[in-house]
């Protein structure tokens, strides 16, 4: 599948449940992203036979607070799953480090090539940007309309969350394993 295919497949539902929600409600706009998440997830499985880890995770997410939110008629579920997601993030990355393993060198290994320690340094990185968007995450949702809040979760998270990984790149030029003959990296 081409990474255009993928984008759309991934940010397709986010941009509905913006749209919808601007043109009706919330619990209307949840109702579109649970399904068209559901859509996505069987789509990329038909296009691929599998799908990406984050994806599958971030869908499984959407599917549980968004179903809850219908459920119990109460908006709280759907505000608060970007937080809970990117605490358990950190947790899993930061639990990971404790126990001298490298989850995020297992999830872009096949993207990117880098010393123990390069992947050591983005780990902690990533860790605490996790928290940051789940504090400012609360922070909106509790402070804000939810017309505001569904705009910065469409608008706000997903371009910090691009500078802050095109911030990374150095990290990952300084620690980049050498390319062997034949074209792939050393091991």
């Amino acid at each position: 599948m081409n990474q255009l295919a993928k984008l759309a497949l991934e940010m397709g539902p986010l941009i509905l449940f913006f749209a919808v929600n601007a043109t009706t409600n919330l619990m209307t706009a949840t109702a579109v992203f649970v399904a068209a998440t559901v859509v996505s997830l069987i789509t990329s499985f038909l296009a691929a036979r599998t799908i990406p880890v984050m994806p599958l995770i971030g869908g499984v997410f959407v599917i549980v607070f968004g179903g809850l939110t219908l459920y119990l008629d109460n908006d709280l579920f759907i505000k608060i799953k970007p937080t809970i997601v990117n605490l358990l993030f950190a947790a899993i990355l930061f639990g990971g480090l404790m126990a001298g393993k490298l989850f995020l060198k297992l999830v872009l290994e096949s993207a990117f090539k880098a010393t123990d320690e390069g992947w050591r340094i983005l780990t902690w990185r990533w860790s605490i940007f996790f928290i940051v968007l789940a504090v400012i995450n609360e922070i909106v949702w509790r402070n804000f309309s939810t017309d505001t809040w569904v705009a910065f979760k469409v608008w706000g998270i997903m371009p910090l969350t691009m500078v802050f990984g095109m911030a990374q790149v150095p990290i990952l030029m300084k620690h980049q394993l050498p390319e062997e003959e034949g074209g792939s990296p050393a091991a």
